[in-house]
């Protein structure tokens, strides 16, 4: 078929989202694109803010904590590091499962999947006594709570227009990153005190209430299911929230029609658990994902060695050691929210410049124009924080270097992932496992050498050298603004033709 044929058939097949969701939910145009109110998807965001806190809190909750743990089964640091390694290998993973998952049967399902496989994980953490139990907990912990990321973004995709969705992503990423901040003082509190066993048990405890909740109040958003919320959920959808809404919606706008029917778009779709790799291999965006694995890379490099570098350096305890990442964990929930409100004024102010058919919008470009500062950022705060740790220096210069490292290190994520979810918008939870799943296996290789390569060259030079390859990495991104739309073109023609 010939390039421009194919561009045709893209124009036709652009998502336009609220047009996109009157096919997807069988409601007219004129109705709201979600029937929740302000206030109720404020709830609802709150709902999968705190679900996604889970991944984040028992990653970094176990941070402080990998002295006392070495020690306690005689192992060294290097091992117990790999076990962080061995977390995110699965963290990465397993989204490609569950947010297929997602995607398909619905987001309370999986939902109360994951965290009845994460409460399973911490109980047995609590009571494990040696090293592999310790590995391979670790990994089906990761596998029940990785996912509740993918899955949250897939609930503010759907409740959620581009015009607005760049804000309500930064205030989900800057409240699920916010364990960044306090995990570790945390886990370094129940280290130093009860022991590190009690970091699991605190989990179990927190999450099985957590759940509960979630059962009785989180409604199902998934527009193949419900619509824009006035469908009818059924089964396991259910929830007293969704229920309560859906009557009370329909009470002011009496629409009979909105009963299911057996139309094919309420037909069960089939399970696509190669989506995710789909996305991260199919070209369209993978230089974006390559580019924020890079990032995140680094990042979690600077996260996995501060603990062991910060008490060999300065020779303070566990709950001081704790206390550290406060300055980072501060610098991702700042910059999640202020990059995403900028996302939102960006995406405004080039709507309204734009006279262009909506298939050309330039998504990439509204979306991307910062990265270029946010990279420039991190790269500078990676190397002063090693070299101020490898020279000594008072522990307030590498701690502030640590705040803006995680500012920047968050805002590009935030940038990544909104950029994703507005072109894959009906594969949200699979786009964004896809994203895990390239972030977290790098990120897997760059914690499990991270030790190895400060003990041979220094922190200055280790964090140097990994700065200038993120720096380099800016070439993706390069090639990504110049072809990404074209690709992007070429996938909306071939799935037209498929439909």
């Amino acid at each position: 078929m010939e390039s421009k044929d194919l561009e045709a058939l893209a124009s036709s097949a652009e998502e336009k989202e609220p047009e996109l969701d009157h096919l997807t939910a069988s409601v007219s145009v004129s109705e709201p694109h979600t029937i929740f109110t302000f206030g109720q998807r404020c709830f609802i965001c709150g709902m999968v803010c705190v679900a996604a806190t889970f991944s984040s809190f028992a990653g970094n909750v176990y941070y402080p904590a990998i002295p006392s743990i070495a020690k306690d089964l005689s192992v060294t640091s290097e091992l117990v590091n790999l076990t962080v390694t061995a977390y995110m290998i699965f963290q990465g993973m397993s989204p490609t499962f569950w947010g297929a998952l997602s995607d398909t049967m619905g987001r309370r399902v999986t939902y109360i999947s994951t965290f009845v496989v994460f409460i399973c994980a911490c109980i047995g953490l609590a009571e494990t006594k040696h090293y592999y139990q310790l590995v391979i907990l670790r990994c089906l912990q990761s596998t029940g709570s990785a996912s509740t990321i993918a899955i949250g973004a897939g609930v503010i995709g759907d409740l959620t227009v581009r015009e607005n969705r760049g804000g309500w992503m930064g205030v989900y990423q800057g409240f699920f990153l916010m364990p960044n901040a306090i995990g570790p003082v945390v886990g370094g509190l129940f280290s130093a005190t009860l022991g590190w066993r009690w970091i699991f048990w605190f989990l179990t405890i927190f999450s099985g209430a957590f759940l509960a909740l979630l059962i009785l109040f989180l409604p199902e958003t998934l527009r193949n299911l419900v619509g824009n919320g006035s469908l009818r959920a059924r089964g396991p959808a259910r929830s007293i929230l969704g229920d309560w809404r859906r009557r009370q919606y329909l009470k002011q706008h009496p629409m009979p029609h909105l009963e299911r029917t057996k139309s094919p778009m309420f037909v069960k779709r089939k399970i696509d658990f190669m989506a995710p790799l789909r996305i991260v291999f199919g070209g369209e965006v993978t230089c974006a994902i390559l580019f924020l694995s890079c990032a995140y890379t680094l990042w979690q490099m600077v996260m996995a060695a501060m603990s062991t570098l910060i008490q060999r350096q300065y020779g303070l305890n566990d709950i001081d050691t704790g206390l550290t990442f406060l300055c980072n964990g501060f610098g991702c929930m700042i910059g999640t929210i202020i990059t995403g409100k900028l996302l939102d004024i960006d995406y405004r102010k080039t709507k309204a410049r734009y006279t262009g058919p909506p298939e050309d919008f330039p998504i990439e470009q509204t979306r991307l124009r910062t990265v270029w500062f946010y990279t420039g950022m991190q790269a500078a705060s990676a190397v002063v924080f090693g070299w101020t740790l490898d020279k000594k220096v008072h522990l307030s210069v590498p701690l502030i270097a640590g705040f803006f490292l995680g500012w920047a290190a968050t805002a590009i994520q935030s940038v990544v992932t909104t950029l994703l979810v507005d072109i894959f918008n009906k594969q949200s939870a699979s786009a964004t496992a896809a994203l895990n799943l390239a972030r977290c296996l790098v990120g897997a290789g760059g914690t499990a050498a991270i030790l190895p390569i400060v003990n041979a060259i220094g922190a200055g030079w280790a964090f140097t050298l990994f700065a200038m390859v993120l720096v380099l990495a800016l070439g993706l991104l390069v090639v990504q603004l110049r072809y990404g739309p074209k690709w992007r073109k070429r996938r909306q023609a071939k799935q037209t033709l498929k439909e």
